[in-house]
């Protein structure tokens, strides 16, 4: 579970910044000559170490998206806009976006018995797809399920039983939250793989990495699958039959062929109310107050899950606590100086669920998505090398506005001076963190987009992740940069312009 350490990091940083080269020197020109944008000295340190430490704190039991937790984070966070001076800008002249999570999961009455055992959900048996499925049919040993073992086996409507085995392009220990990846790539694999072959379902026996890793797939498996209720935004799951991992020390009991399967799974679904945080300040021009300059964080995170020594809080500080109190400082400097466009800021709800927030606000926007110029995003702004950081979009086929990335370059020779690690924006990354923020429904309808970040580390969804671990001097900075961006984006005499031809792809 561990990404890339600081010293490799600082070794990578230099072969990283070549793509970031094609950014004449008349961009530091520019930022020479550039003003500093007048409301810097209303980002104060000691007010993002205030409000990190409130909104991490045990006392908001992780944020989890779709819980009283995370209304009680969001009231405080549009009571904190409130504060700072932003005029509401969500349903009804108030603070917030109202929409829908529909939630699917597995019901308890639902069972696993092979032979005479019956399996308890969850701490025996983690199920891999939250899909309704009967079946009652004999077991067949097919070892690791490769085709070569598929050739001397029929599992044509049987339970076929696997061992796991490490699948093709498998993560590496470097990979956040590597034992889930890891288990679920391959449970996704084997199981295509023996479904194909016609298998009425399938028991996959975890390799020592996925013993490892099983309280952590059963716990996300438990809780089911998330989406946003509505059919302009939802993406349906397709029903597929159920493939099922077991502990490591069931194999033997599992070996024997022809044993009688029984497999009945029930779901249930429901909706409940989650939210997005919505302020905005008016500009100064006449003509460029009806365009905006759009700020974005999330403010869910993980709750209350499994103890790790002894803590059981996933308090999210740097994930997205980060960017939360970051928007607020944002919006402090901006009430008291004005850009000539308009600023809008997001906080968007259930991000941790599937960007969940930003995908309804980019379907249901709060002013028309057209007169949104640039979408400046945050996500984990508070860690690691104290000099490094990036900013994801910089370069295809990520990259949609070569102007918006010159002015984040320009806001940078302003502000933090960064050097900016690129390497976390190319499609080879194994992260794929490009795609894992709030930016990316926006980028994907055509709104020019940037990711600042600084990046992941150990305690990433984890409770490690915890206000005292977080660089307060860097979050200074980072939240100078994002809004320095801003304010060059909202003053330019023109909107920063898509790059012809641009298509998102991975």
């Amino acid at each position: 579970m561990q990404p890339l350490s600081r010293s490799s990091l600082r070794a990578v940083v230099l072969l990283a910044t070549a793509p970031l080269a094609l950014l004449p020197a008349t961009v530091r020109a520019q930022a020479a000559r550039a003003a500093t944008p007048p409301g810097m000295s209303a980002i104060r340190t000691q007010d993002l170490k205030r409000d990190l430490y409130y909104m991490a704190s045990d006392a908001m039991r992780g944020r989890e998206a779709g819980t009283l937790d995370e209304m009680r984070a969001s009231m405080w966070v549009a009571d904190q806009a409130r504060k700072a001076g932003l005029q509401p800008a969500g349903d009804d002249g108030t603070y917030f976006q109202w929409w829908s999570m529909r939630r699917v999961q597995i019901l308890p009455a639902s069972t696993v018995t092979v032979g005479n055992r019956s399996l308890a959900l969850w701490t025996e048996a983690a199920i891999g797809n939250t899909a309704p499925a009967t079946v009652d049919a004999p077991t067949v040993f097919v070892g690791a399920g490769t085709d070569a073992d598929l050739a001397h086996v029929d599992v044509k409507g049987k339970v076929a039983v696997a061992q796991l085995v490490t699948p093709p392009n498998a993560p590496g220990p470097n990979v956040s939250l590597w034992e889930w990846r890891y288990t679920r790539l391959a449970m996704a694999v084997q199981g295509r793989r023996l479904l194909q072959a016609g298998a009425a379902a399938v028991i996959l026996v975890a390799d020592s990495v996925a013993e490892t890793g099983f309280e952590f797939v059963s716990v996300y498996a438990e809780r089911g699958v998330y989406d946003v209720d509505d059919p302009s935004v939802a993406k349906p799951p397709a029903p597929r039959p159920p493939v099922i991992l077991v502990h490591r020390n069931m194999l033997d009991a599992l070996r024997a062929d022809g044993q009688p399967a029984s497999i009945h799974l029930q779901t249930y679904s429901y909706t409940y109310p989650s939210v997005n945080i919505v302020g905005k300040v008016p500009g100064t021009d006449a003509t460029l107050r009806n365009e905006y300059v759009l700020f974005s964080g999330h403010q869910d995170h993980d709750g209350v899950r499994f103890p790790v020594a002894g803590d059981s809080i996933w308090n999210g500080a740097d994930d997205n606590a980060s960017t939360s109190v970051a928007l607020l400082a944002i919006a402090r400097a901006w009430v008291a100086h004005p850009g000539k466009r308009s600023a809008l800021f997001v906080w968007h709800g259930a991000e941790e669920r599937g960007l969940l927030g930003s995908r309804y606000h980019a379907a249901h926007p709060v002013v028309p998505l057209h007169d949104i110029v640039a979408v400046l995003n945050g996500d984990m702004m508070g860690r690691n090398n104290p000099d490094t950081a990036s900013i994801l979009g910089v370069q295809p086929p990520h990259r949609n506005s070569t102007a918006l990335v010159n002015m984040a370059i320009q806001a940078d020779n302003m502000t933090g001076k960064f050097v900016i690690d690129s390497t976390w924006d190319r499609p080879t990354h194994p992260e794929g963190w490009y795609f894992r923020s709030d930016h990316l429904p926006y980028a994907r309808l055509g709104v020019p987009a940037l990711f600042f970040s600084t990046n992941l580390h150990p305690d990433y969804h984890t409770p490690r992740d915890e206000p005292s671990r977080i660089d307060y001097a860097k979050l200074t900075r980072m939240t100078q940069w994002m809004y320095a961006t801003g304010w060059l984006v909202a003053n330019a005499a023109q909107r920063p312009a898509l790059d012809p031809g641009f298509k998102l792809e991975r």
